[in-house]
């Protein structure tokens, strides 16, 4: 198995040393994991996507579009 080195802010180290008997390198290892995993779904419902990058595009200003006019409706 190969070992990784991660920076971690102090403020962060310090609230985890309330959580001594929690196993730091194991809960990275699997967040890694998941997260690899989830690339590879994505990756995958993506290979079989026909759309263009273009497409891509404007669907995302839509959504952020859209977001960003709930959030005003909400705070107003």
């Amino acid at each position: 198995m190969t070992n990784m080195t991660l920076s971690i802010p102090e403020e962060l180290i310090k609230k985890m040393r309330n959580f001594s008997e929690i196993k730091w390198s194991e809960v990275a290892r699997k967040a890694i994991e998941q997260r690899v995993n989830d690339l590879e779904v994505m990756n995958k419902i993506a290979s079989k996507s026909k759309l263009t990058k273009k497409d891509v595009e404007e669907i995302g200003k839509k959504i952020k579009r859209g977001v960003a006019k709930r959030f005003y409706e909400y705070h107003n």
